[in-house]
């Protein structure tokens, strides 16, 4: 037999505060927003009530275009509030000081901080999650973890940890928002806007962002998937072909023949291509020198580094970083 509802003079309202950070992502935003909505439908209570602030108060841009008329500006607010930070492109030049200055006074109050998509590294970068565990983006997860190294990152969905949580994006807000849901106002409520949002498979901290490597690749082959893995984590001191094919049972010829069939390159092309990708997210996210970024991806030398990257992009690390710099001018008088 289900639990009595509580009376309407027993619900209290939980109230959010979304702070939109220029070029945020609008999906895990809008996601969040309307778990909010609809769980307001659940009995006809106020249950969560919300207000979207900027950094100066005036209307924000997300990363598709769209300006987002806003509430107010950084102004006080309490200790029962709870702060979502909605990141999204250049999180680091939009983590300004004034951002990471109004985040600290409020997480002084004792105020629960989230943050959705790349919302952790602003979080990260104001000290909120020293000595915590958080997830982020995949596409940002080696910057992260170059730039703060004493946070635990995970590669989950979205993680709680105390009063501070985080999602990676896109669709995991829903996730998160349900979670927060069951925990503060019981799963019945949270099963609920699941069905309304046709929601059927709801998503917790142990499921992780990408797709297995097989379903990544459109390949079932369980030797494939296993050397692919084996290079993904071994980026920064790569191994031989021969090593790989050794580790999984093969011929260094019978690894060839494996990747070419179903990759169409071979296994040293398929492993450069991962430490380019892997060298482009942080020369793109984050201040790391060029040579740093070269030791970080395998490369000894620097001008092998520039020589494979130019191959690859037709542009080399420097025009790449110098690239970026020009999307961004200015971006110190934010601060």
């Amino acid at each position: 037999m289900p639990a009595p509802r509580p009376s309407a003079s027993a619900i209290k309202t939980r109230k959010y505060i979304f702070l939109l950070l220029d070029q945020f992502s609008l999906v895990p935003f809008s996601t969040a927003l309307d778990t909010l909505r609809i769980a307001n439908r659940f009995d006809k209570k106020l249950r969560y009530d919300w207000t979207i602030v900027s950094t100066d108060g005036a209307p924000v841009a997300c990363s598709n275009g769209t300006k987002i008329v806003v509430d107010m500006g950084l102004e006080d607010i309490t200790r029962e509030d709870t702060v979502m930070i909605c990141g999204g492109l250049e999180i680091d030049q939009n983590s300004t000081k004034r951002v990471m200055n109004w985040l600290r006074r409020e997480a002084r109050k004792g105020v629960s901080i989230g943050g959705l998509c790349t919302g952790a590294h602003t979080m990260a970068k104001a000290g909120l999650l020293d000595g915590k565990k958080c997830t982020i983006h995949w596409e940002n997860y080696d910057s992260f973890t170059e730039e703060f190294e004493d946070v635990q990152l995970s590669k989950s969905v979205y993680v709680i940890d105390g009063n501070r949580f985080t999602s990676a994006g896109g669709t995991s807000s829903l996730d998160l928002m349900l979670k927060l849901m069951a925990t503060r106002d019981g799963e019945e409520i949270a099963n609920w806007v699941a069905d309304q949002c046709l929601h059927t498979n709801i998503r917790t901290e142990r499921d992780e962002q990408r797709l297995s490597i097989p379903t990544r690749i459109g390949v079932r082959h369980p030797k494939l998937s296993t050397v692919i893995q084996m290079m993904e984590s071994n980026i920064e001191e790569p191994v031989s072909p021969s090593v790989l094919a050794q580790d999984v049972g093969m011929s260094t010829r019978q690894l060839e023949r494996l990747f070419s069939r179903y990759l169409n390159r071979s296994p040293k092309r398929y492993y450069m291509e991962l430490r380019l990708q892997k060298a482009r997210n942080l020369l793109m996210q984050t201040e790391m020198s060029v040579i740093n970024v070269a030791l970080a991806c395998g490369f000894a030398s620097p001008s092998h580094f520039s020589k494979c990257y130019r191959a690859q992009y037709d542009t080399t690390p420097y025009r790449e970083r110098g690239s970026q710099a020009s999307r961004n001018p200015g971006a110190s008088l934010n601060d």
